[in-house]
C-alpha cells in the first residue's frame, strides 16, 4: 500500500478538514506538523512550491495540494464512507455549497483581526453570509448538508465548531445561536457530536490562547 503523509498545522481549518476526511475513511497516515508561518520545512516547500502552504497530502510520493482538491482526491481514492452523493445532481449541489462555503467563509476570520468600525463591518458581513447559508442550504429535513452522513460541504464548514467558537470568545460576539440561526445551530450540534469529529479537534483553551496572541499582534501593528 502506498504511503500517505499529511503536512499540516494544528490551528489550520484547512488541515483540520483533511484530517477529518482521512479519519472518516479509515486511512492510516503519517502527520507532519509544520511551523506556520515562521519556519516552513524544506519538504513542504518541495511538495508545494507554488503556494508554500498547508495542507499537503503526499500519497505514494505524489503531492496533492489545496484542501478542497485533497478532499475530492481522498473520496476518489478511498471510496468507503463516500463524502459526495452518487446521484450526479445531488453531487453537483453539494459541490456548489462546498465551493460557496469555502470561498465565502474564509473572510469570516477578518473580524478577529480588525477593530472599531472595521470590526463592526466584518461582524455584520459574517451575519449576512451565515444568513444565506441558513436560508438556502436546505437543512430543514437533513442532519448534514448532504443528507444523513457527513460530506465534503460539512467538512469545509466544520471549522465553526471549534475555531469560530474560539474566535467568538476572544472578541466577545456570538454568531450561531438557536434563536438566530436555528438550523445551523442544530447542524453544529450534530456535527460536533460525531465521534470522528469531536475526537479530532484541538483543545479549546489552546485555540483561544493562540487567537488572543494573534489578535494582540494585529492590535499592535494597527496601533504602533
Amino acid at each position: 500500500m502506498d504511503e500517505v503523509k499529511l503536512f499540516g498545522f494544528w490551528a489550520s481549518p484547512f488541515s483540520q478538514r483533511v484530517i477529518w476526511a482521512l479519519k472518516l475513511k479509515g486511512v492510516n497516515y503519517e502527520y507532519i506538523e509544520e511551523d506556520i508561518p515562521n519556519n516552513k520545512s524544506n519538504l513542504l516547500l518541495h511538495y508545494n512550491p507554488v503556494h508554500k502552504k498547508v495542507p499537503v497530502l503526499v500519497h505514494g510520493g505524489k503531492a496533492i495540494v489545496e484542501s478542497s482538491v485533497i478532499l475530492e482526491y481522498i473520496d476518489e481514492v478511498w471510496p468507503q464512507n463516500p463524502l459526495l452523493p452518487n446521484d450526479p445532481y445531488e453531487r453537483s449541489v453539494v459541490r456548489f455549497w462546498a465551493k460557496f462555503i469555502d470561498e465565502k467563509t474564509r473572510p469570516m476570520w477578518e473580524f478577529l483581526d480588525k477593530f472599531g468600525e472595521e470590526q463592526e463591518k466584518a461582524i455584520s458581513k459574517n451575519f449576512e453570509i451565515l444568513k444565506t447559508i441558513e436560508e438556502n442550504i436546505g437543512l430543514e429535513e437533513k442532519k448534514f448538508f448532504g443528507g444523513d452522513k457527513i460530506g465534503v460541504a460539512d467538512l469545509i464548514f466544520g471549522w465553526v465548531i471549534d475555531i469560530l467558537v474560539a474566535q467568538e470568545e476572544v472578541v466577545g460576539v456570538k454568531f450561531i445561536k438557536a434563536d438566530t440561526f436555528p438550523r445551523l445551530h442544530a447542524w453544529m450540534k450534530n456535527f460536533g457530536e460525531e465521534p470522528t469529529i469531536k475526537n479530532n479537534v484541538p483543545d479549546h483553551n489552546i485555540i483561544v490562547d493562540y487567537l488572543k496572541k494573534r489578535r494582540q499582534s494585529f492590535r499592535i501593528s494597527a496601533h504602533p
